[in-house]
């Protein structure tokens, strides 16, 4: 697990001080992501919305986030990873302000395209974000040992727990200050982060380089590819029950239609998820020590890939079995499913903290950011997948459809990892 530290574009900077800032900016732009998503739904469920017209709100914020990974790698290398980073930040606050001005008086065929619209450009911004977090970490973090995966474990954990507390924190503004401030809010704070962070920022991370051609976006390593595939199986799992299923489910059971019944309902709804969210973040931040990665060769690592995701499969097939078998909805079985998604959660996080260590240990310097954004180009397809699903199962079967669903998904991601191989050595793809 070691690493040249070349540079693309720049020399290395000292170190933690930049995974400091990196960190913090990640930490900002995923507090707002996760926040304004649950704003997002938990809204226009209120208005009325079905399960499949949620879906839609949805869909070009992911189909925004291929398409900017495909193409935020070449940026990043054209650039340099702190305009990427600061370009996402800025993004996401000009997202908040044009959502506040949603007029609650449009017709629903306007209200959906707009917000659409506006997810899209947020969908570009936390991609950007994303892509150059990630990909400084493969810079600043150290060759020795299991330095990397603890890096990329710490920064994808945490800004995880971040993203959490942003689900509660979306749910508790929604019901306190209403769908307009709480975003106009939002925007006012971030924007405050975005110049404390240009200001603070310490020089050396990449500026780019000006030969950087988009074909070179592709990957010609069947390692790579492999892995993307895995991710996009992955992801679609999570978020087929993620993000409409569960919390459409849950607010069906959780509220009695007053209005005091639905705050309750908004901030429960918004706790599990925060509660999802951080548990999964702590669990990815932990994989290194669960694995003891530090004594394990890459070739084991390899390996866990398949075997971890094939024990995640278990979970959602028990739980779609358990809640076709229960018909009802009911109180009880909200319990069940509380239990089995955290567990879910915890395998999850080890295969996705598994999978973002292995995309930087298969990925070389010099082209960090390409790899990194095609491989997340796929974690945006697997997101994008999954959303369409959540809508269209929860609609056709319920929350027994979505998590049927899932197993399925995170089966195919075991099969797909399971045809990754050690770094050492790898034939590229003819």
């Amino acid at each position: 697990m070691t690493s040249s530290k070349s540079n693309i574009g720049g020399s290395p900077p000292s170190g933690l001080r930049a995974y400091a800032a990196v960190t913090a900016s990640y930490w900002a732009f995923m507090l707002s992501d996760g926040a304004l998503r649950m704003l997002v739904l938990l809204h226009f469920h209120t208005l009325g919305f079905s399960p499949v017209q949620l879906a839609y709100l949805f869909v070009l914020y992911e189909i925004a986030g291929m398409i900017t990974n495909l193409s935020a790698g070449w940026i990043a290398a054209r650039f340099g990873l702190t305009a990427t980073l600061y370009a996402g930040l800025g993004l996401q606050v000009v997202a908040l302000l044009a959502l506040a001005q949603l007029d609650p008086t449009w017709q629903i065929t306007a209200s959906v395209a707009f917000v659409m619209a506006v997810q899209g450009l947020s969908g570009v911004a936390k991609d950007l974000a994303k892509m150059a977090s990630k990909s400084a970490v493969k810079l600043l973090a150290p060759s020795e040992g299991d330095g990397l995966f603890r890096w990329v474990a710490v920064l994808t954990g945490s800004k995880n727990a971040v993203k959490g507390v942003g689900f509660l924190l979306g749910a508790s503004l929604l019901a306190v200050a209403g769908f307009t401030w709480a975003t106009l809010g939002m925007a006012v704070v971030l924007a405050v982060i975005l110049v404390a962070i240009v200001l603070t920022m310490p020089p050396g991370l990449p500026t780019g380089r000006k030969g950087a051609k988009f074909s070179e976006v592709f990957s010609k390593s069947a390692n790579i590819n492999w892995l993307s595939a895995a991710r996009v199986f992955l992801f679609g799992a999570r978020d087929v029950w993620f993000v409409v299923g569960i919390p459409v489910y849950f607010y069906a059971v959780l509220s009695d239609g007053s209005e005091g019944g639905n705050r309750a309902a908004f901030f429960l709804i918004g706790t599990f998820m925060a509660v999802w969210i951080i548990f999964y973040g702590a669990i990815q931040a932990a994989t290194p020590r669960l694995l003891k990665a530090s004594s394990r060769s890459e070739r084991e690592l390899v390996g866990a890939a398949r075997t971890w995701a094939s024990l995640l499969a278990i979970v959602p097939a028990v739980l779609a079995v358990a809640v076709w078998a229960a018909g009802q909805p009911a109180l009880w079985l909200t319990g069940v499913l509380v239990i089995g998604l955290l567990i879910f959660g915890g395998l999850f996080a080890v295969n996705s903290s598994l999978h973002s260590y292995l995309i930087l240990a298969f990925s070389k310097d010099e082209r960090v950011t390409m790899d990194v954004g095609f491989y997340y180009m796929a974690n945006a397809g697997g997101r994008l997948l999954g959303t369409v699903l959540s809508g269209l199962t929860y609609q056709l079967g319920g929350v027994a459809a979505c998590l049927g669903t899932a197993a399925v998904m995170v089966t195919l991601s075991a099969l797909t990892a399971g045809r990754l191989s050690p770094n050492s050595k790898q034939e590229a793809l003819s």
